[in-house]
């Protein structure tokens, strides 16, 4: 079987269209290129990751995806777009556009099981799909399978869709003929890094996501800095991709499950701080919210409009 290159079929990609994937490609399996963990490497010694120990860990992984599929051979990366345009309200509360639909996890390891079902159907061999919760990286990969290239802030940026977008994917035996890497680059207007509220973007695309008003709203679980005005970010943040001009025309999703929530777009700062527990379990189910919990969405309203 793995003698042998497969193209990926058209009815592989038209499989992943139907599922709602923007764009799908393949690369060849083989160790993440030194320069690329050294590069890694120096930013967790940096502790540009802040608190998230998570990736500090693997490392053996990170550099061999066979080490989480043995015998794997190609890395099929998919893209879904999540991007569905707000109009601005005065006052609103800000939330990361990703997480006003259905938690991302859930739905893409949905569909990301439908197009594994539909490999292994067709040409055999084992899977594993990943959802960035696997310790591989997953921009590189996408990278390398000529989905899309990684932008000055980090984020992969996909011709013609642009940023909002999440990433699965889906490593298996069977050796199908890669695609050629994407060699695109950003346009070079530094706008994310000059746009960025926390200033957590280097000149030489290096995130410090101790400065990062995502990070901040997120994932860190202490005591935000007295001084931090978060704008009305009360999870996440999207101003780095807001001002990119790739996604000045990015296109509305097609998957129903990431559409915006009404009720979580009509939370108001008064309402975030009387909710009880019982209203967060109830508006949150199934968001990726949850993440943050409540004690964290009342942590950031204090800051929403800090001076």
């Amino acid at each position: 079987m793995n003698s042998e290159q497969f193209p990926c079929s058209s009815d592989l990609r038209a499989i992943a269209d139907d599922l709602g994937f923007s764009a799908i490609g393949v690369a060849e399996v083989s160790e993440v290129p030194q320069p690329v963990i050294d590069q890694y490497n120096k930013w967790i010694k940096a502790i540009h990751h802040g608190e998230m120990a998570y990736m500090e860990r693997y490392e053996d992984i990170r550099r061999n995806p066979r080490l989480l599929l043995d015998n794997a051979q190609s890395i099929i990366a998919v893209v879904a777009n999540y991007h569905s345009p707000l109009k601005p309200r005065k006052n609103a509360l800000k939330w990361a556009s990703y997480s006003l639909g259905d938690d991302y996890h859930d739905v893409m390891r949905k569909k990301l099981a439908v197009l594994a079902s539909f490999v292994e159907e067709n040409w055999g061999g084992e899977i594993r799909v990943c959802v960035d919760t696997a310790p591989i990286f997953e921009r590189y990969w996408a990278q390398q399978a000529g989905v899309g290239f990684i932008g000055k802030n980090s984020m992969l940026i996909v011709p013609e869709v642009g940023s909002y977008v999440f990433i699965g994917i889906i490593l298996s035996t069977v050796k199908f003929q890669p695609n050629e890497p994407c060699t695109l680059s950003c346009m070079g207007c530094n706008a994310c890094i000059r746009h960025c509220p926390g200033k957590a973007i280097s000149l030489s695309s290096t995130i410090d996501a101790r400065r990062c008003h995502s990070y901040l709203s997120i994932e860190y679980r202490g005591e935000l800095p007295s001084e931090l005005n978060l704008d009305g970010k009360i999870y996440g943040c999207d101003v780095c991709q807001s001002v990119c001009p790739h996604n000045f025309n990015a296109p509305t999703t097609k998957i129903a499950e990431f559409l915006p929530r009404q009720e979580i777009i009509d939370l108001s700062h008064d309402d975030i701080n009387a909710m009880t527990q019982e209203d967060f379990s109830r508006i949150f189910r199934r968001s990726a919210i949850k993440r943050t919990k409540l004690t964290g969405l009342q942590r950031n309203n204090l800051h929403c409009t800090k001076k």
